[in-house]
């Protein structure tokens, strides 16, 4: 079956950076589009990032562009979440999860399976 495991959370300064990994297993990895969602405290899961299949095409939330990359690794089957400048509003548990389609995608509906999650807490 499919299975994800998210890493690399933890707590970070404002201004930090910290990478997220998500490693997945039970599918073919570069078939599907991967995204990375978070859900503040008190608040509902939220989309940041998508990459296509081939990793060529990424689409961001506004409120992350220019600070977080998404990447993958298709012969590693990873994919990751780069986050750099980290803001107090960026604490959340981020969640890692496949698409059900190659392309992008940025609904929650869109996606089939789902990790476990991991905490980023960017307090001072």
């Amino acid at each position: 079956q499919v299975q994800l495991v998210e890493s690399g959370g933890g707590l970070v300064q404002p201004g930090g950076s910290l990478r997220l990994s998500c490693a997945a297993s039970g599918l073919t990895f570069g078939s599907y589009a991967m995204g990375w969602f978070r859900q503040p405290p008190g608040k509902e899961r939220e989309f940041v990032a998508t990459i296509s299949g081939s990793g060529f095409s990424t689409s961001y939330a506004r409120f992350v562009m220019g600070r977080f990359t998404i990447s993958r690794d298709n012969a590693k089957n990873t994919v990751h979440l780069q986050m750099n400048a980290l803001k107090l509003e960026d604490t959340a548990v981020y969640y890692c999860a496949v698409a059900n389609i190659p392309n992008t995608a940025v609904e929650e509906n869109e996606y089939g399976y789902w990790g476990q999650g991991t905490q980023v807490t960017v307090s001072s």
